[in-house]
């Protein structure tokens, strides 16, 4: 059963450096303060009441978990041991940078519970990470990697397409070597421009050039069907919409509170344009859980094949898997897949 994540944003704690993209006060909606073992408690107990006796994992989001004083580490996950004990929570995840990871570390963040661990890759290409201010390089990125999964916890990459200097053929190399180092999920965040950052300021100078909103979800349709491929989880695509992440905050870039949708939906709506004809009439069937998917956001995946003279009824399916599309045209249909029979081009973005 899946584990109810239950979140703590320590936006920018521990953090020894500040990215030229990082506005991590924005981007969590929180002002980034440390919680007190009772409010961690509290809010466990909140989310416990509302579980339905799903598991509980505590997640502390932003920030630079293991590069703050080892102390507060040990502050932060103290009220959680005997939660861990008790069999109230299942384990505990956090976010880190590359280069504070360590044999040490990872033994340490094990003993006490920690399961998984999500790395701020963001690039795997050094001229990016250079102009981006990260302070790390590829090889910290695949070193962490290697050293959390020898550990014996799972690994997160954190990737954003659209940095300084990067491309998308930089970025579907980023994605590969991620993939071969052995990670076991990963996010998109393609970059967004946010008031205040450096970023802004180049953007405002003429100095940066952000990913298009249609852009860059190209690129994360190919990187997205990439992963699948891999039988990677793509947990997340995009920012998530909270409270101080909106019109105002956002310059420019590719951000949209409903971009994963619309990724996902291009992959099905690319299948589809592949393989029915303008002015067919057909009958497309899919996995119940992919059919907001299929139809598309605003139901712009049948109003685009419209706009083809294609005439198309969704229709749900059990018998499918949730990377499939069946279509009937006449008496006659066919079983497509999104991860085998979508060919893309990384060099046509």
């Amino acid at each position: 059963m899946k584990p109810v994540t239950v979140p703590f944003f320590i936006s920018h704690q521990g953090c020894p450096h500040t990215c030229v993209f990082c506005d991590q006060r924005t981007i969590s909606g929180a002002v980034g303060a440390l919680p007190t073992s009772e409010q961690i408690r509290d809010r466990i107990d909140l989310w416990k009441s509302t579980a339905g006796g799903r598991p509980l994992e505590v997640a502390f989001f932003g920030g630079t978990f293991t590069a703050l004083h080892e102390q507060i580490q040990s502050e932060l996950l103290a009220p959680l041991q005997p939660l861990l004990n008790n069999g109230t929570l299942a384990s505990i995840r956090i976010s880190t940078r590359p280069d504070y990871i360590d044999d040490d570390r990872v033994a340490w963040l094990f003993e006490k519970g920690v399961r998984t661990i999500e790395l701020g890759v963001q690039s795997m290409d050094d001229t990016v990470l250079k102009a981006s201010g990260r302070g790390h390089s590829a090889a910290d990125s695949l070193s962490a990697i290697r050293c959390i999964k020898s550990g014996g916890l799972a690994v997160g990459a954190q990737l954003m397409p659209g940095l300084p200097g990067d491309t998308p053929t930089t970025s579907l190399a980023s994605l590969e070597q991620v993939i071969a180092a052995g990670v076991d999920f990963f996010r998109m965040y393609p970059t967004v421009v946010l008031r205040g950052t450096e970023l802004a300021r180049r953007y405002l100078a003429g100095e940066f050039i952000p990913l298009s909103l249609d852009r860059g979800i190209a690129v994360c349709t190919i990187l997205l069907q990439r992963a699948m491929q891999a039988g990677i989880p793509v947990i997340r695509i995009g920012l998530q919409a909270e409270t101080g992440l909106d019109a105002e905050s956002v310059l420019a870039g590719c951000w949209h509170p409903a971009l994963g949708q619309l990724v996902r939906s291009k992959l099905y709506a690319d299948l589809i344009s592949r393989f029915v004809s303008p002015g067919e009439r057909v009958t497309v069937f899919c996995h119940p859980s992919r059919l907001s998917d299929v139809v598309g956001v605003k139901q712009g995946n049948l109003l685009s094949q419209a706009a083809r003279g294609v005439q198309m009824q969704v229709v749900r399916d059990i018998s499918l898997m949730k990377d499939e599309l069946k279509v009937k045209a006449e008496d006659t249909y066919d079983i497509y897949s999104i991860i085998k029979d979508s060919n893309y081009s990384i060099y046509e973005v």
